[in-house]
């Protein structure tokens, strides 16, 4: 998931990009997975047509330590960090344990929707382990209270990276601990700020983790690495791509927008044209088109999806299809209408538009508006060019900065992640350092920007496909999925063979 531009994952992400995903003081973070989102009949948690059947596990909590890294007295203190277990597949002691790094936010959201794992798990005979990030969902510290984990930053500056991959290894070594089972080999699966978790606990814990699937990991993304435009320039491309007239509509949608708010006629054709709920206001229109544009782009998936809403299959092609064949009228409103349709009522269960919402349904917000504050600054998602389909935004570091101070109070790290955990030169430092590393990326996401895109060594192994968005990889496979789909995952599933087969002969394990 620019200060001055109010968006907030993510999961990130990542954080949000509308008047409804404002933080404090009206400036935006960058996106995340994290979203309020419209609900509309029959939509659940799992999203789309429920929660696989292969989807059981058994729920357990770890006392987790509050700090792994210093000896204070407030350092010993402890919570209950929960995790999800399934070990129908489990060949034994010396069999895989595959562990999902936990995003921001509660964990069952990203249980039900890695696929991947669950698809592969009988074949390889692995545990599965999905391990929830503190201060989400139900691992909250400070006693479990919310509201006073999140109080001050005495207390929420335990929120950081290098603790929660710390909490990842020890839930790790406990549970082969109490197993007995010393030399199961762990592989760390993870999406979005998931993988770059993943990838970093691989760099980080090689002794513990064998290997690593790090799935639309912007793990480049963060300032000096990655140009501050390239995730607006993404996602304008991605409806470039399908029509020149759905751009250019897009892109001149915005003087229309800001042209009827400034009138009482214009806002009474704004209210009609888009049937607004009563509570709900025109205002926030321009910020709602944008929060669509935005996650459309991240989820264009090529089959119908309901990870976040329901979605049909390659949801941007079809606001272009709306916007250039519209139903309810040929003036630029009622195009963004029918267009904003498709993100917020597909399924036609909504009477009227902008109504009854989840502020923060999967608990993302408080935590990483937090951390997109104080070190995950990823300064990709900052700057908006004048050539894309939403306001322009020129990057300023400096205010930035300044932004994340006056939202925490505290200084920012701007440099923390890269300085602790890499990026410069990354091709030559993880070719001498790392290896057993998936990196996978969509193009068609514009989080790809701040991705590993060209392979590293043998072992750290991009793969990177132009028709992807957020990491699909990830998903449960349906029938309708595309080839080059299909064979990304054949290839991952290849490559944590060959990794298995090497530990195991090093090791000495039939």
């Amino acid at each position: 998931m620019a200060p001055t531009m109010p968006l907030v994952v993510a999961s990130l992400l990542l954080l949000l990009f509308s008047p409804s995903l404002a933080v404090a003081g009206g400036r935006r973070l960058p996106p995340t997975l994290a979203m309020r989102r419209r609900h509309s009949p029959g939509d659940d948690h799992g999203g789309g047509g429920g929660v696989p059947d292969q989807v059981k596990y058994e729920t357990r909590y770890y006392t987790q330590r509050l700090d792994h890294f210093n000896a204070a007295p407030a350092s010993y203190g402890t919570f209950q960090q929960r995790y999800l277990v399934n070990d129908t597949f489990w060949g034994g002691k010396t069999a895989p344990v595959f562990v999902y790094a936990g995003n921001e936010g509660e964990i069952e959201l990203f249980t039900n929707n890695t696929g991947l794992m669950w698809e592969m798990a009988p074949s390889f005979g692995a545990m599965l382990v999905f391990i929830e990030h503190r201060y989400y969902g139900q691992s909250i510290p400070f006693g479990g209270n919310k509201t006073v984990a999140y109080s001050n930053s005495t207390m929420t500056g335990y929120l950081t990276t290098t603790q929660a991959i710390a909490d990842f290894a020890e839930v790790i070594l406990s549970l082969k601990a109490n197993l007995t089972a010393y030399t199961a080999p762990v592989i760390v699966f993870g999406g979005s700020y998931g993988g770059m978790l993943a990838a970093w606990m691989r760099m980080k814990y090689p002794h513990i983790v064998m290997g690593a699937v790090a799935s639309s990991a912007p793990i480049l993304g963060f300032y000096g690495l990655s140009d501050p435009y390239s995730f607006y320039d993404v996602v304008s491309n991605d409806f470039k791509s399908e029509s020149q007239h759905c751009f250019d509509v897009l892109r001149s949608s915005r003087s229309e927008l800001d042209k009827a708010l400034a009138t009482d006629a214009g806002r009474a054709q704004l209210n009609h044209t888009f049937n607004m709920c009563n509570g709900s206001k025109v205002d926030d229109i321009p910020g709602l088109l944008d929060n669509a544009l935005v996650y459309v782009a991240m989820t264009d998936y090529p089959t119908s999806s309901g990870f976040l809403t329901s979605l049909p299959a390659y949801p941007v092609r079809e606001i272009c299809r709306a916007i250039d064949h519209p139903t309810s009228g040929n003036d630029t409103l009622s195009r963004i209408k029918d267009a904003m349709n498709i993100y917020y009522n597909h399924t036609g269960g909504l009477s009227c538009f902008g109504g009854a919402s989840d502020e923060d349904p999967y608990g993302m917000f408080d935590g990483w508006n937090w951390q997109a504050s104080t070190e995950m600054i990823l300064t990709m998602s900052y700057g908006v060019s004048n050539t894309t389909i939403f306001p322009s935004e020129p990057f300023n570091f400096t205010e930035v900065i300044a932004d994340c101070r006056d939202y925490t109070g505290l200084p920012p790290r701007p440099y923390w992640i890269e300085q602790h955990f890499g990026g410069y030169d990354i091709g030559n430092v993880l070719k001498r350092s790392a290896s057993n590393i998936i990196f996978f990326n969509g193009l068609r996401d514009p989080w790809s920007a701040g991705g590993v895109l060209k392979s590293i060594s043998k072992s750290i192994i991009a793969l990177v496909e132009p028709e992807g968005a957020h990491h699909v990889d990830l998903r449960f496979s349906t029938k309708e999925d595309p080839e080059w789909l299909k064979n990304v995952r054949r290839k991952e599933m290849r490559i944590i063979a060959d990794w298995l087969k090497e530990y195991y002969s090093d090791e000495a394990i039939a």
